[in-house]
């Protein structure tokens, strides 16, 4: 079993959260593949865009609805310096994950986050589970928390 899949597990099962991750045969790299996969509406799925901060090189993470896009300028903003894209490699140093795999929890460490307020209109929301193939449903006001994360508003 891959380290990432079980950085989440076990982020998922110390926080008391018992929930089933699943690996999909389809995969799941992108929100539309993951809402197929899983048969849910786009807006359930809870991506973990990640950029880039200019100033301080850190990974800052951003966990959007499905159907939302990521405002550069009202994320800069929230983060207080420009952001821009992430490297695979910055990405992996920080979070662990590969990108399109790339979990809300479980991280290697801790990254500034920010929690789109749309994801709280679901009673369950699912989220990538470590890997471009696994994802795991949880309730969004459990991931907010888990997560570390700000409710804020930073999609176009």
């Amino acid at each position: 079993m891959s380290k990432s899949l079980n950085r989440v597990k076990g982020a998922l099962e110390e926080a008391g959260v018992a929930t089933r991750v699943l690996e999909m045969a389809e995969g799941t790299r992108t929100a539309e593949e993951a809402a197929r996969a899983v048969g849910c509406a786009l807006d359930q799925i809870a991506k973990s865009i990640i950029f880039g901060a200019d100033r301080t090189g850190d990974a800052v993470l951003f966990v959007t609805a499905g159907g939302n896009k990521v405002d550069a300028a009202k994320a800069s903003a929230l983060a207080g310096e420009p952001l821009g894209k992430a490297d695979a490699g910055l990405i992996r140093a920080q979070t662990g994950f590969a990108i399109g795999g790339v979990a809300p929890v479980g991280h290697l460490t801790r990254v500034r986050a920010w929690f789109d307020p749309r994801l709280l209109e679901f009673d369950l929301v699912w989220a990538a589970a470590g890997t471009p193939r696994h994802v795991f449903a949880i309730s969004p006001e459990v991931l907010l928390r888990l997560s570390g994360a700000t409710k804020a508003d930073f999609t176009d």
